[in-house]
């Protein structure tokens, strides 16, 4: 079993977006959330959570766009794990993504 970072991106932080949720729109956007998990099962090693601002340290820079949150899932293969994010509630924001890297062992360890 293969596991992979799951990284949303979204046009706008994640902070700004519970900033600006109405209650319903809150509890709407989780009733989703919860479904989609329900659907995915154990599938899900980590649910994740919403994500604050970059913090860089070094010379580069931050992605474009914004990392709104992070999770872990696991799947036999890219294909597969691709196929858990077929409808998932976060596609339905314009303009957001979702990104998957496969977690790969360390040499040596």
């Amino acid at each position: 079993m293969k596991k992979f970072l799951v990284l949303y991106h979204s046009p706008v932080s994640a902070r700004e977006q519970m900033a600006n949720a109405t209650p319903e729109q809150a509890k709407a956007g989780m009733d989703a959330w919860m479904a989609w998990a329900g659907r995915a099962g154990s599938s899900i090693v980590d649910m994740g959570a919403p994500v604050g601002d970059p913090i860089i340290v070094g010379n580069g820079k931050a992605s474009a766009g914004h990392i709104g949150g992070y999770g872990v899932v696991q799947a036999s293969s890219e294909r597969d794990a691709k196929k858990l994010f077929e409808g998932h509630p976060h596609l339905m924001m314009p303009g957001a993504s979702i990104e998957l890297l496969e977690l790969l062992s360390m040499p040596g360890m």
